[in-house]
């Protein structure tokens, strides 16, 4: 239960205050990187609301764990410090403990999912901690850790369930309040619940009228699904690009948090998640995750208008080799890239035409395959395959309709 009159919440037999969030901010001082507010006028234009970015992806580590991870390590006594550290992650926590794990001398093992993208397995090992690939969840890596804890008598550090973790990653609330005191709505990814609990915490207890928006993917929405049934439930599989996010079962002093202090979780489609990547590229030149999209990916699902919205974007550690195919699906998906096939009279002129229809309606052709090999109708036709870059989804319609109107009926292949 909590009591908001001493600012206060008593948890798991504990009390943590405003204090435990201050004494991390002065710690975190001289680590961590100052993130300033993006103020966004594209993002504001589509969902009606005034949006700023807050860009966690330009954190030391890239991300925002860094935090709860430093403050953890640093409230470590002397002895456990010794023994060394071990700790579960997709990938930023492992970072995060890595870092910290150099600057304050601490022997560290990190087990990462053996799927983990190369980048943030490269970056963990660069920080002269051990790396160990394990499963292909988080889940499974977190199991795998819990052995090596007891086998090592390692000190092991919960990427969320941990209320120093929890009291770290707060300090983010922090700074969005000295920055935007008139904030109206803060929105804020969710995989295990650490980053939205000390936020949502900070939050309430500083100004309660701010809402804190939780945002998680459809095929990774444990705490939704724990807040439906009002206790921690645990998904039978996860399946989402967010890879950052990807945790069938939230933490216990977690879900207590978010039922406490947060206001609303919503989730968001594969579809958006990709289109929030793009436009976060494009618009701002900010190279994100899966997971710190997500905050942009939810926008759209606001009831509210005209009000002061903060995005946390939580952390840009993508493996640069899926960059290309993450852009080519985002570009799919909101009608910028068409591929189609037509059927052709085999015989001069044709290729002209078609390549006329599609001038003339300024679409960009970027691949063309005149397959003449793939005969069709008994010799009479030859199929033609042609990608495209347009100007969204009513251009692909447009361009239809043009093939229409001149008797050639095309097929989508995406």
């Amino acid at each position: 239960m909590s009591n908001l009159t001493d600012g206060t919440f008593k948890i798991a037999n504990s009390f943590v205050s405003m204090e435990d969030v201050y004494w991390a901010e002065q710690k975190l001082e001289s680590v961590i990187k100052k993130t300033e507010l993006i103020e966004s006028p594209f993002f504001s234009n589509e969902c009606g609301n005034r949006v700023f970015i807050k860009p966690e992806n330009l954190q030391v580590t890239g991300a925002f764990k860094i935090r709860g991870a430093f403050n953890k390590l640093s409230k470590l006594s002397d002895i456990e410090k010794t023994r060394g550290v071990i700790a579960a992650s997709a990938g930023n926590h492992a970072q995060g403990v890595g870092y910290a794990a150099q600057m304050l001398g601490v022997k560290a093992t990190l087990v990462m999912p053996a799927t983990t993208p190369i980048i943030k397995v490269e970056a963990t090992k660069n920080y002269g901690v051990d790396v160990v690939l394990y499963g292909d969840s988080y889940d499974e890596a977190y199991k795998k850790a819990r052995e090596l804890e007891a086998e090592h008598n390692y000190v092991f550090i919960h990427p969320f369930d941990d209320l120093d973790v929890i009291m770290g990653q707060g300090t983010l609330a922090l700074e969005i309040m000295k920055e935007l005191a008139d904030v109206d709505a803060i929105l804020v990814p969710i995989g295990g619940g650490g980053l939205i609990s000390g936020m949502a915490f900070v939050i309430k207890m500083l100004k309660p009228t701010i809402k804190i928006i939780g945002v998680e993917p459809d095929g990774a929405c444990c705490i939704k699904e724990s807040l439906a049934q009002n206790k921690v439930i645990e998904l039978g599989k996860v399946d989402t690009m967010a890879d950052g996010t990807a945790v069938k079962k939230p933490g216990d002093l977690t879900f207590e948090f978010i039922k406490e202090f947060v206001d609303e979780v919503i989730t968001v489609s594969e579809f958006e998640i990709l289109e929030a990547i793009l436009l976060l590229m494009e618009k701002h030149k900010l190279i994100v995750e899966g997971a710190g999209a997500l905050s942009l990916a939810g926008l759209k699902k606001l009831q509210s208008t005209d009000k002061k919205v903060v995005c946390l974007v939580s952390g840009g550690n993508i493996d640069i080799s899926t960059i290309s195919a993450i852009i080519n699906r985002a570009l799919v998906s909101r009608g910028r890239l068409f591929c189609f096939t037509v059927n052709l009279p085999d015989k001069p002129g044709e290729l002209l035409h078609v390549a006329n229809i599609l001038s003339d309606l300024k679409a960009n052709v970027i691949k063309l395959d005149h397959n003449q090999s793939k005969v069709m109708d008994r010799f009479k036709q030859v199929q033609l395959e042609v990608t495209v870059e347009t100007n969204g989804n009513h251009h692909v319609e447009q361009i239809v309709a043009e093939f229409q109107k001149n008797g050639l009926d095309i097929q989508k292949v995406y």
